[in-house]
């Protein structure tokens, strides 16, 4: 495995300034965001695409730090029931896959997206529980007739251009948020879809990160770091639907963490070996939205922390048999 971070995180910074940081703590993998939420402050395709002085300097710039790129990520909503909305988040998709086509990358990380509840709507609607009926009318609407045919014709074009791995964060407010979901849509589109698995969004459903790591097995296609502290306080009295800012965190039922501030380390060696157990050798990347540490020091401990627990040397023979 290799210990990676969302360049996101450092998106005031040029690429160049940001790589010479990051790579200073000893990390080997970035995850470059190209649209959508992440913003595409250090990979724009629409630039990248159409000049190519400027794509072989961003090439260039990756050599020069013998870094790996270990996903490109245009996380957004193509299916947005404002139909302006939903065609510049499939821009930015198709976009990026051309992007990781140009770049010999073969995997994207995006969002399920979410529709609304019917044509006319104007904005998106997650269904979190199957009665009064109409939601269940509404779920069956925005699979069958949005999200499976969005999907296919979406990894159709993915395959025509070399991606086939499109690498889906389960994260609520979206149609593939929790296990089932994300294998009921693999099921229908097929194994090109996978999970870019961030236990952060698991954690305060109430998941267990390692039972989700061994249903997924080969489908887990790339690895979030992040943690999430649940405040048993706030919840006994709330429950973990909380729609309070990210920014008052004393009054929340939970909040996002650096790695080793919301679960110990026991925690996290049994998520990488659990990892290791299904096959999964690629990268783990450090997304930092821990709103009690300055950029630095979330990163920096996180990648203190996870370096004792990475597993990164390969296993050949049983020795002590």
């Amino acid at each position: 495995m290799k210990l990676g971070v969302f360049t996101t995180l450092l998106s005031n910074l040029p690429l160049e300034e940001a790589l010479k940081y990051f790579t200073s703590l000893g990390i080997e993998a970035v995850e470059i965001g190209t649209a959508g939420y992440p913003g595409n402050a250090h990979a724009d395709p629409k630039v990248l695409l159409n000049d190519g002085n400027a794509l072989n300097e961003f090439k260039a710039l990756i050599e020069k730090y013998g870094i790996q790129i270990s996903a490109l990520s245009c996380h957004g909503n193509p299916v947005h029931p404002v139909k302006k909305t939903a065609k510049e988040y499939d821009e930015g998709i198709r976009n990026t896959i051309l992007l990781a086509e140009k770049l010999g990358i073969n995997q994207i990380n995006t969002f399920s997206g979410c529709p609304g509840d019917s044509e006319n709507s104007k904005y998106p609607n997650w269904v979190t529980c199957p009665w009064p009926n109409d939601f269940t009318d509404i779920l069956n609407r925005q699979w069958n007739e949005v999200l499976i045919p969005y999907w296919k014709d979406l990894v159709s074009f993915a395959k025509a251009h070399n991606v086939n791995k499109i690498a889906l964060e389960l994260h609520p407010g979206f149609c593939v948020y929790n296990t089932e979901s994300l294998l009921k849509l693999r099921e229908a589109v097929g194994p090109e879809i996978g999970a870019n698995l961030d236990p952060s969004h698991l954690i305060w459903q109430g998941m267990e990160p390692v039972a989700v790591i061994r249903a997924l097995g080969d489908a887990i296609f790339h690895f979030h770091a992040k943690d999430t502290r649940i405040d048993k306080y706030n919840t006994a009295v709330n429950g973990v639907l909380d729609v309070k800012s990210y920014a008052d965190e004393i009054n929340r039922s939970w909040i996002f963490r650096s790695v080793g501030y919301g679960n110990d380390s026991l925690y996290w060696k049994d998520i990488i070996s659990n990892l290791r157990l299904v096959g999964y050798d690629y990268v783990v990347s450090i997304e930092h939205e821990d709103s009690l540490m300055s950029q630095n020091e979330g990163l920096s401990k996180a990648v203190k922390f996870l370096k004792d627990c990475l597993i990164t040397e390969s296993v050949t023979d049983m020795w002590w048999i």
